[in-house]
């Protein structure tokens, strides 16, 4: 597959088609999955992370706090363990040992601010990339996981 083959650009004009592809990804991801979630502030990089876990949970209402201040919190899903994970005040790579990241990653992580992992970015992973357009609108740019990303350029998971 080539790299173009590997690189998925989606609109995402409001909330709901966030959701949506949240809710794409839940399906495919798998346990040993990271997602790194990649975009300025205000991108929606927390409102994903919260519409992946509620499809993951099956549960629309499930409070999903952002782990800003406690750095990482975990959820258990019909898809395995998830581990959302905000890097955004980590210092650098070496406070991950703390959080437990290598534990983690026999799990599906979920982390935000994905530049702060420096060398402990996994190289597997899917990187989405949110561009704010204005509003609630953006535009996702996904990269990596060329045999799943198929699915999601047709139009979806079943």
């Amino acid at each position: 597959m080539s790299d173009f083959e590997s690189i998925l650009l989606r609109d995402l004009p409001d909330l709901a088609a966030t959701g949506a592809l949240a809710a794409e990804l839940a399906a495919l991801a798998q346990p040993g999955d990271v997602i790194l979630l990649d975009g300025p502030f205000g991108a929606g990089k927390t409102a994903l992370a919260r519409a992946f876990l509620r499809a993951a949970t099956d549960d629309p209402a499930l409070e999903v706090p952002s782990p800003s201040f406690t750095l990482v919190q975990s959820y258990d899903t019909s898809r395995g363990r998830v581990h959302h994970f905000d890097l955004w005040r980590l210092d650098g790579p070496a406070a991950l040992t703390e959080l437990g990241w290598d534990e983690a990653r026999a799990d599906i992580v979920l982390a935000e601010w994905p530049e702060r992992l420096g060398a402990l970015r996994p190289p597997e992973a899917l990187e989405l990339r949110l561009r704010p357009l204005g509003g609630d609108a953006r535009q996702a740019r996904l990269s990596g996981w060329p045999d799943r990303l198929a699915s999601l350029r047709r139009g979806g998971v079943s």
